[in-house]
């Protein structure tokens, strides 16, 4: 007759209970602590014993296949920068409305004043940014 196995070795003798404790985060800390080693040992391995042979065709730009024309650091118009943080700007504030279209009916009236307030700040700057021409592409 065979002995049963002894599963002992593969239960906790001493759980911890309380998953708010800082001890509850050691085996995550663990396996992070693990992971930057280990990122970082391939890193150098590879860097250490790879091949080191700096051809001509190695350091060309890789360009999808087509030759590079020119220099690519040619200036392009602020207008498009600003109309970009202009875009994620607004953008940002849309999203504020979501918590009260889910919240509208708890909120009340003035939940409505609220968001009424918001929409006016909100089209204040709108218009703002329109008389100072920060949308006209053409100067």
């Amino acid at each position: 007759m065979v002995a049963p196995m002894n599963w002992i070795f593969l239960q906790v003798k001493n759980p911890i209970t309380d998953v708010t404790s800082a001890g509850s985060y050691l085996p995550i800390a663990i396996q992070l602590i693990f992971a930057i080693l280990f990122v970082g040992a391939m890193m150098a391995l590879t860097h250490w014993l790879g091949p080191k042979r700096n051809t001509a065709d190695k350091l060309e730009n890789f360009a999808s296949g087509i030759e590079s024309h020119g220099d690519a650091r040619q200036p392009m118009a602020i207008k498009y920068f600003l109309v970009a943080i202009l875009f994620v700007l607004f953008d940002v504030e849309v999203i504020f409305f979501y918590p009260y279209a889910i919240n509208f009916r708890q909120l009340g009236w003035d939940g409505f004043f609220a968001v009424l307030m918001f929409v006016g700040f909100f089209l204040a700057g709108f218009f703002y940014i329109i008389k100072k021409g920060a949308l006209n592409w053409e100067d």
